[in-house]
């Protein structure tokens, strides 16, 4: 297998794990879990945050050990932080257990992504690499489509969520024995990584693109967390039984996050200030459809699949920016990228888990929205730098 293939196919999976129910599980489960543990809306937010954090220190453990030994060890803690976490939800006995559970499986997002741009940069030619970074990014589309159609299949059987959670932790294990074998030409490489690295990053030129991912990071984070727990609260889909209609959204995320795949396409035809402009639009109508349609079957899967567009168009978008901006730095200018969404995936579950409760769950999508729509309108052409740094 040639390495394209072959790294590809890690990545791929991964991000359908770590980036799938590691990091998409809870929000999904939300109503289950309301429903086991006794926690409130805002609790459920604080959870949710809590395992974004995990997010934002894995990148940086990640890079530390990426510098140091080389990224393939970056990749197997993430992979089994997820198998840990993940089986710890599922035998969880109380909210603590299910928050440290959440909490590792939600690190491994950080630990295993970055780390891929560097071992695509070094080991895939030039002309391939952008195809290769979509594959990787795009494992998190069937991963998230996987994981709601396992909810839907387990709530129809009327199967405990603990055993779904289980499955996911096995599928987890799997890819980690998969990753270990596809990535042992690349152990022990370490990256150079002095501190005056850091802030060669922080120029006026990355200033936009960090400012477009932390936006990205509140809004993303919000609908993943509280997407399901909102349909819940409205009623259920129409038609559908109220156990599954969260697993509609995630299953429709999912599947047409798939057209990610045609974001290098897109940006050669739009160019890319306005295919930026057009994702935060995506996103701000998809918020708005949640917010005022949640139990109509069509409202909701032009939400969910707006949604799942618009997040793996602007993962894809941020990886080829930064590779693009500092090609000499790939998986350090990508954990940059990704300190930013992730400080805004920190932030935005806390304060939307708040506003849901003392204001209803319709106010704080339409807020969430206007973040997003905001971001469009405040977005200049000129903010783009699309030429990489000089050597």
């Amino acid at each position: 297998m040639t390495p394209f293939w072959k790294l590809s196919a890690a990545g791929f999976a991964a991000t359908a794990i770590t980036y799938g129910p590691a990091r998409m599980g809870f929000g999904l489960f939300l109503p289950q879990f309301k429903s086991e543990f006794e926690i409130s809306t805002q609790t459920g937010g604080l959870v949710s945050s809590l395992g974004f954090l995990g997010f934002f220190m894995g990148l940086l453990i990640s890079q530390a050990m990426t510098n140091r030994r080389g990224p393939r060890l970056s990749i197997m803690a993430g992979l089994l932080a997820a198998t840990v976490g993940m089986g710890a939800v599922a035998a969880a006995p109380n909210l603590a257990i299910l928050s440290l559970g959440v909490l590792l499986a939600m690190s491994s997002a950080g630990f295993s992504w970055a780390p891929f741009n560097n071992v695509i940069h070094r080991k895939v030619e030039d002309g391939a690499r952008p195809a290769a970074l979509s594959l990787v990014s795009t494992g998190t589309a069937l991963g998230i489509a996987a994981a709601g159609a396992a909810a839907l299949l387990l709530g129809i059987g009327g199967i405990s969520w603990r055993l779904c959670w289980a499955a996911f932790a096995i599928a987890s294990a799997l890819a980690l024995l998969g990753n270990w074998m596809a990535l042992r030409e690349v152990a022990g490489t370490p990256q150079a990584g002095p501190a005056q690295q850091w802030r060669q990053l922080l120029q006026a030129s990355a200033m936009p693109l960090l400012g477009i991912g932390l936006s990205y990071g509140v809004t993303s984070a919000i609908y993943i967390s509280f997407a399901a727990d909102r349909i819940a609260q409205a009623g259920g889909v129409s038609g559908l039984p109220a156990s599954t209609s969260g697993s509609l959204v995630f299953i429709c995320y999912g599947l047409f996050g798939l057209l990610g795949l045609l974001t290098g396409r897109l940006k050669e035809v739009l160019g890319l200030p306005w295919l930026l402009r057009l994702l935060m639009l995506s996103c701000a109508l998809s918020l708005g459809l949640l917010a005022l349609m949640p139990t109509s079957s069509v409202g909701v899967v032009a939400s969910a699949g707006l949604q799942g567009i618009y997040v793996m168009m602007m993962s894809a978008v941020l990886a080829f920016w930064s590779e693009r901006l500092f090609p000499a730095l790939p998986s350090l200018s990508f954990t940059i990228v990704l300190l930013a969404v992730a400080a805004g995936s920190v932030l935005g579950p806390a304060a939307a888990g708040l506003a849901s409760d003392a204001l209803g769950g319709s106010p704080a999508f339409l807020g969430t929205a206007a973040i997003a729509a905001a971001t469009a309108i405040a977005f200049r052409s000129r903010h783009i730098r699309e030429r990489p740094e000089a050597d």
